[in-house]
């Protein structure tokens, strides 16, 4: 595929990329690539440049007359350096080597969130802002610890009428993906001297008693999205270390991976189940099953946290928008393949909670994320910045998000449509670009 852009601008969002790379922005440290993509937005024009109480940073370009506001959506924050003397390059260095690019945030997801943002700039510029609606760039800050929910800020702020999440796809257009939930079961016992067993209750065996039973249940299963998997990651017993004594409480974690249509409710429903045959067959077990919770503090002091359910989303192959982008990008002679994510994203707020359609692509492999070494293919950074600018030439010109502004700058009527939203069924996933 040949990108349409000038040498000025490759080397412009080339540029820009390695300026986001080389700003450390674990979860909660934002705040210095924020700074730099105001600085970007500035530069550029954009109409209206915003900070939340999170840290998110949104940028927007306005069309001359109303229409759809289509969010790109990228996170500014990465995942730790922890075995550093194992990289062979500076993980913020955003080192070039035989046409790699090589750093944390490389992947995941920097250079897509700058692409983004010269995207918008660049179609803005070209179109001399003929066109219905707008777009606006996030930088969403804590998503490696809360997939989707700094993101519904700037859902709450924006109302977007479809979202373009920027991870990884390797250039194909993604669809959908499975959701992620943090389960965590508890079982409580008697405590007692442990030369002395029979007099208390053992909270461990309850807990293995119902482990067993929990990994013979059959996985929930998608044609499209694949297993609903639940696998177990941990367990603790408290106190500990025993010391002789029988532990009163233990703990384990599942890793539940999320289909389409599954609720809280759903999900728990058949460990509930196996808890309540338990104490059935015995009335001294005693077991409890919830999500998981936790609270981080953001990079404007405020405090973020959610329960650990974060639902999966899909949209259907021939939904509007998805028949847009495409056609849009065959005009161009490119023709992605389409599929899914396999990790968890932002989609899980803008589809999986608020049905906002929503679709997926990125530069580099989604197994690199979160590697040692990290990186990304150089030339595909300005092929992606041509590619959003194709989804939004689909989504603003030729009106595929499916809200388009009266003519004339007249004032809009109706508000954001309804149907359509989120997907419902799966087909067979196609690979390949």
């Amino acid at each position: 595929m040949e990108h349409l852009l000038s040498e000025e601008r490759t080397q412009e969002v080339i540029g820009l990329c390695r300026d986001l790379v080389r700003i450390r922005s674990y979860s909660g440290e934002e705040q210095g690539v924020a700074e730099r993509l105001r600085e970007f937005f500035a530069s550029h024009g954009f109409d209206d440049v915003r900070t939340d109480e999170y840290g998110n940073l949104i940028g927007t370009v306005r069309g001359n007359r109303p229409g759809p506001t289509v969010l790109f959506d990228g996170h500014m924050d990465t995942v730790p350096v922890d075995e550093r003397d194992s990289w062979k390059h500076d993980p913020f260095g955003a080192e070039i080597e035989d046409g790699v690019m090589y750093g944390r945030g490389t992947s995941d997801m920097k250079c897509a969130l700058a692409c983004m943002a010269a995207a918008a700039a660049f179609f803005a510029e070209d179109t001399g802002r003929d066109f219905a609606g707008q777009v606006s760039v996030a930088g969403i800050v804590h998503e490696e610890c809360f997939e989707g929910i700094a993101a519904r800020a700037v859902s709450r702020a924006l109302s977007p009428d479809i979202v373009v999440i920027g991870e990884s796809s390797d250039l194909l257009l993604k669809i959908g993906q499975r959701g992620r939930a943090e389960i965590l079961l508890e079982t409580f016992g008697v405590p007692v001297h442990s030369s002395n067993p029979d007099r208390g209750v053992n909270a461990v065996y309850s807990m293995l008693r119902a482990v067993e039973r929990i990994h013979a249940l059959p996985p929930a299963e998608h044609p499209f999205l694949g297993k609903g998997i639940l696998e177990l990651t941990d367990i603790m017993s408290q106190p500990y270390p025993g010391k002789s004594v029988v532990p009163a409480y233990c703990s384990a974690t599942f890793d539940r991976r999320l289909l389409a249509g599954e609720t809280r409710e759903s999900v728990l429903a058949p460990i509930r189940a196996i808890l309540d045959e338990l104490a059935e067959e015995d009335p001294s077990f005693r077991g409890k099953v919830s999500y998981a919770s936790g609270e981080e503090t953001c990079c404007t002091g405020a405090k973020i946290g959610a329960e650990r359910f974060f639902p999966a989303w899909l949209l259907e192959r021939d939904h509007p928008a998805v028949r847009s982008v495409m056609d849009c990008f065959r005009s161009h002679g490119f023709e992605p393949g389409i599929t899914k994510y396999s990790f968890c994203t932002n989609g899980s707020h803008y589809c999986g909670e608020a049905g906002i359609p929503t679709l997926g692509m990125g530069p580099s492999k989604e197994e690199i994320a979160h590697t040692v070494d990290e990186h990304v293919a150089v030339h595909e950074l300005p092929e992606v910045t041509s590619i959003y600018g194709w989804m939004m030439e689909a989504l603003l010109v030729r009106g595929g998000a499916g809200k388009e502004g009266p003519a004339g700058g007249e004032e809009e009527t109706g508000g954001r449509a309804e149907t359509d939203r989120g997907g419902k069924t799966g087909e067979k996933e196609e690979d390949g670009r």
